[in-house]
């Protein structure tokens, strides 16, 4: 809201500047139109096309300067040049200027300011299902994101929109993200910015998510599949909170002990299941009467899927009973062969 502020006040100000010099209802009309076009210009343009604009125009003011310079050594020696001549130098000095200037525009300090900030910064968007989820404060405590959170207006309106909802799980949610962006905005070393560009032609808030980070040049911070889709076949960086989760479990390899807490029914038959405090499954083999108990595990194997990792497990003591067995059997073969 506050860029519109100011593109109001600049329209205002060049009417009152109109007024007082021309002293006509004429003038301050064409002044007014006159910088309403320009604002709208402004609006309908990318953010990265101003340094590719400014680029090209530094380019030519490079090229005309020594296009300048090498007429007036022309000039020295033989005053009567023709004027195709020096249009000739002013068109090329310009066009070569403009486009090395432009091949070039990373390179060039007096761009740095204009470009889409993300040369001098580390840009993360941050969609809804992030700031419902919570874990990306964790994660911002720790240190391990570094840069510029941004927070686009349009995410805050639909998480307003969730928070205000009749369903009470919905509200708590939205209630929830609202929250979690306070916390994120407490934490000493992080900054948090809230972009208000809005992209009106654009309904769907995940489209605008695209279309924001490649505006800044910034990456998505998501929990959502299919904005991670969208965005990885866009070319857009998607940092994923759940992908992070996963890869971040420790390794869990066969035949070590664990405990867990058996708490509820299999779908095989005489399964139990529990969980690990990171949320990773547990399948324990016979474990189906062991519901409400925690018991000591042997993991079996580890199956990674889409939806996370499982861990196959059997009790301690179904180990040692088949290593029994085991033992019952050999000495039993060898009686026979006595």
């Amino acid at each position: 809201m506050q860029i519109w502020v100011v593109r109001a006040l600049f329209v205002i100000l060049f009417a009152m500047v109109a007024f007082l010099v021309g002293q006509s209802l004429s003038a301050v009309l064409w002044i007014t139109g006159i910088t309403m076009v320009l604002v709208a210009l402004e609006f309908s343009l990318k953010r990265a096309l101003f340094r590719d604009i400014l680029a090209c125009l530094v380019g030519i003011s490079i090229g005309l300067a020594i296009a300048i310079l090498v007429i007036h050594a022309i000039y020295l020696v033989k005053p009567e040049g023709s004027l195709p001549l020096h249009v000739g130098i002013v068109a090329t000095f310009s066009y070569f200027g403009m486009m090395s200037v432009y091949r070039r525009r990373d390179d060039f300090p007096i761009l740095m300011l204009s470009q889409s900030r993300s040369a001098k910064h580390s840009f993360k968007v941050l969609d809804t299902s992030v700031l419902i989820d919570g874990r990306i404060a964790d994660i911002c405590q720790t240190g391990f994101l570094e840069g510029t959170i941004i927070i686009p207006r349009f995410v805050l309106k639909e998480l307003q929109y969730i928070a205000d909802s009749t369903d009470a799980l919905r509200r708590n949610k939205g209630r929830r993200g609202f929250k979690v962006l306070s916390i994120l905005q407490e934490i000493p070393d992080l900054l948090v910015e809230i972009d208000e560009e809005d992209f009106p032609d654009i309904r769907e808030v995940d489209a605008k998510l695209v279309e924001i980070a490649r505006d800044l040049g910034a990456k998505i911070i998501t929990n959502d599949f299919n904005l991670n889709k969208v965005a990885e076949i866009q070319g857009i960086t998607v940092l994923n909170i759940n992908e992070l989760a996963n890869a971040v479990k420790p390794v869990v390899l066969p035949g070590e002990l664990m405990t867990v807490r058996v708490i509820k029914e299999g779908k095989e038959y005489n399964q139990g299941v529990g969980y690990l405090d990171d949320g990773t499954m547990v399948i324990v083999e016979n474990g189906r009467q062991f519901v409400g108990q925690s018991l000591q595990v042997v993991v079996t194997s580890v199956l990674q899927t889409n939806a996370g990792r499982m861990i196959f497990s059997r009790r301690k003591t179904d180990e040692m009973g088949d290593s029994e067995q085991d033992h019952q059997r050999r000495h039993s073969r060898g009686w026979q062969r006595n």
